[in-house]
């Protein structure tokens, strides 16, 4: 007799609960935010914080080429810097100028920070001579100082793209404007090293998506935490 009153009791309690808690839960299933408690946010703020140290992928490799100004710079010039690098060239049909103008947000960004500097280095240098970057930075309306278009020898500039940075480029004359290359951009410390962040499952990006409004974003919020180290 005892038993049954206590399974009654019980029952009921469940019954009340019911009664109260599955709407909600039904409302935050609906919503998308069965996950999203108070307490489960905080630990997420947690983790992305620990995140946000950034990945050490290694030495950038060395380089020394001429600038629109006719000026050599190297890897040397950015010592102390944070910098973002690419590879294209003036006469790009197709990603160059989404390219240009994903870099022109930046240098907007950053303008005037002295630490912090730009890298385009064509890959078509037999066009592209200092004075045509010259014209082409103009075109683009560039302001920062440290922002520098780069030419020299045609193979040394390919070994430092595939070989260096395994940022993919070569001459090809069956595509529109007669090369192939990455739309991916370099984002390198004070210190001279490759840096990125990590994706949804924890690996090294490795390099930026120049195409993509979340690339530039993404590399826009790291490029502070490199400049606060």
């Amino acid at each position: 007799m005892f038993k049954n009153k206590s399974y009654i009791g019980i029952s009921f309690i469940i019954l009340i609960f019911g009664i109260y808690a599955i709407p909600k839960i039904i409302d935050r299933v609906k919503n998308d935010t069965v996950v999203k408690g108070s307490r489960l946010d905080s630990v997420n703020a947690k983790e992305a914080k620990d995140d946000g140290k950034l990945v050490k992928i290694g030495p950038a490799p060395k380089f020394e080429l001429t600038n629109q100004d006719n000026v050599k710079i190297s890897n040397e010039t950015y010592k102390g810097k944070v910098y973002v690098l690419e590879f294209f060239f003036t006469t790009c049909p197709s990603i160059c100028p989404k390219m240009n103008l994903s870099m022109l947000e930046i240098e907007k960004k950053f303008f005037g920070n002295p630490n912090f500097g730009i890298v385009s280095i064509t890959i078509d240098p037999a066009h592209d001579t200092p004075q045509v970057l010259k014209d082409h930075a103009k075109m683009l309306g560039v302001k920062s100082s440290n922002w520098n278009f780069l030419t020299g020898d045609k193979n040394v500039i390919m070994d430092l793209s595939n070989k260096g940075f395994n940022l993919y480029a070569g001459a090809n004359s069956k595509v529109s404007g007669g090369f192939e290359h990455s739309g991916l951009f370099a984002l390198i410390d004070k210190n001279g090293n490759i840096r990125c962040r990590k994706d949804d499952f924890g690996n090294p990006i490795l390099y930026y998506d120049g195409l993509d409004k979340k690339g530039v974003r993404d590399i826009q919020q790291d490029i502070n935490i490199l400049l606060e180290e």
